[in-house]
């Protein structure tokens, strides 16, 4: 994985910025302190053989610079050259440097962004399918600190429509779309029957809670187990969790067993946290029919009262901060 931080062009990037600490954009990224006294403002050629395009005179404004950089980044990039594809050092580090500045504009131009940067893309077949490959490493894949579904379902409209992809291709895309378009952020949880130890069997749909906090893990799984342990032991969770009473539930933490063996399911309930709410997939129905899409385990929603999806396929440090109380 490259670092996000770990190339001048993304450094000289943040400099053409010149976004103040009171920006309301966000990035995800480390700070580091680099002299840059030495880059010109408008003139900025990267080593090597990706060059960042020459920002127009008189465009002070960040927002406007960052805008212009997000729909011109690729200007200056040889798509019809597939040599590139076979140099991480150059293409995959400037692509991952192009979707850390996505962060600095409005959703809707990040989008455009992205169906232009595909559009560019289609000068070469080699080329394209790289790209294709490059926004499913960062934007799908489980591990990837980049991940982000709802960049990535403007991009799998845009190659599913392609000639250019193989009939393989074709049927991963298209299988990615249409669950990355299942239980959407803002959208209600697809609604499913999960069973208890004691073989009771409820709805999702039933469940009173302000929060629920649904965790698709097996618990034989040594990451399900250390993700169970940080979340069990995390003070901002167990604070959320004290404010249940008769009379309101605030959260609940239910875990669903995915998978077939349930007498090994059962054997580890023991050790999972009483206070939890632990069951398993009676038959498998999630799976079979495509409920929710469990690329990896555990996967980790956080649901309101309504059953409306807050987070997706979250991570823990998400959920505490969600859970937090400001000071």
């Amino acid at each position: 994985m490259f670092n996000k931080l770990n190339s001048l062009y993304f450094i000289v990037a943040m400099v053409l910025f010149a976004v103040s600490c009171s920006s309301s954009k966000q990035v995800q990224s480390e700070s580091v302190d680099v002299d840059t006294s030495f880059i010109s403002k408008d003139i900025i050629i990267v080593p090597d053989t990706f060059v960042l395009p020459d920002m127009p005179v008189g465009m002070d404004d960040p927002d406007d610079r960052a805008k212009y950089l997000v729909m011109h980044y690729w200007d200056k990039f040889d798509f019809a050259d597939s040599t590139l594809t076979e140099r991480p050092d150059i293409t995959e580090q400037a692509f991952v440097d192009y979707i850390n500045i996505l962060y600095y504009v409005s959703t809707d131009e990040a989008k455009e962004s992205l169906k232009n940067t595909l559009k560019e893309a289609e000068l070469n077949n080699k080329m394209y399918r790289y790209f294709a490959y490059l926004f499913d490493k960062y934007f799908y894949e489980p591990n990837s600190p980049f991940r982000n579904e709802e960049f990535y379902i403007p991009v799998l409209e845009q190659v599913t429509k392609s000639s250019l992809l193989s009939d393989a291709e074709m049927s991963k895309y298209t299988f990615q779309l249409e669950m990355t378009k299942v239980n959407r952020v803002g959208h209600t949880a697809s609604d499913f029957t999960y069973t208890l130890q004691n073989g009771d069997s409820k709805k999702l749909s039933s469940l009173k809670s302000e929060y629920t906090i649904l965790i698709f893990s097996n618990p034989d799984c040594a990451t399900c187990a250390a993700a169970t342990r940080m979340l069990a032991n995390s003070e901002v969770i167990n604070r959320a969790l004290s404010l249940n009473s008769p009379s309101r539930t605030m959260l609940t933490i239910l875990t669903v067993y995915p998978d077939d063996d349930i007498e090994e399911w059962e054997r580890h309930v023991p050790e999972l946290p009483q206070n939890w709410v632990h069951s398993y997939d009676k038959g498998m129905n999630i799976t079979t029919q495509k409920l929710y899409d469990i690329k990896a385990i555990p996967t980790i929603y956080l649901l309101d009262k309504n059953k409306k999806v807050i987070l997706k396929d979250t991570t823990i440090d998400t959920l505490e901060s969600f859970f937090e109380i400001p000071s």
